[in-house]
């Protein structure tokens, strides 16, 4: 049976956005943003297997050390753990914006290479994220997409709008729950 999945974009939808141009370069740097951690479990509990598929410039910048990355990693891991959640892989693009990858958000690589990499059905999945090229990765890899926008500026281009991961959650399973005969 294949899975459903829930892609999740990390900076900006679990935890608080660096300024522009700035990077999450310590564990300490990484701060939970309210909600994201709940949002997380009702995913999960609704059946949805969670990966991150995150752009990672600071790597290629020289900002950003794969040690950093592997202990938000734990530090994620280990959070959701204490509900029974987990996130079933990670993926980064850690190229430079002119390197000219498949991998960089908005095009779809890193989607498609979780969703063959967990046995994930596109088409029953979402991604989630902060940006609009969350967005168009997640429409590419032909998946649902939600938008963590407090505004709602970018609201047509997203399935769903929400301010926040556990809002984005909560309206997901309420459509999967609709959706079902």
């Amino acid at each position: 049976m294949t899975l459903r999945a829930v892609f999740l974009d990390r900076d900006g939808t679990l935890n608080v956005r660096p300024a522009e141009h700035s990077y999450v370069e310590t564990l300490a740097g990484f701060v939970w943003l309210p909600g994201a951690v709940e949002g997380a479990i009702a995913l999960a509990r609704a059946g949805f297997v969670l990966a991150v598929a995150s752009n990672q410039r600071g790597i290629a910048r020289g900002l950003v050390s794969w040690t950093t990355i592997a202990a938000i990693e734990a530090e994620i891991q280990a959070r959701l753990g204490e509900h029974g959640v987990r996130i079933a892989a990670f993926r980064y693009c850690p190229h430079e914006l002119d390197e000219g990858c498949d991998c960089r958000k908005p095009a779809p690589g890193m989607l498609f290479e979780l969703a063959r990499q967990l046995d994930v059905d596109l088409a029953r999945s979402w991604m989630v994220g902060d940006s609009p090229s969350d967005v168009a990765a997640g429409r590419a890899a032909g998946c649902a997409t939600a938008l963590i926008d407090a505004s709602a500026e970018h609201a047509p281009s997203a399935d769903l709008v929400a301010p926040s991961l556990l809002a984005a959650a909560t309206a997901i399973v309420e459509r999967e729950a609709l959706s079902r005969p």
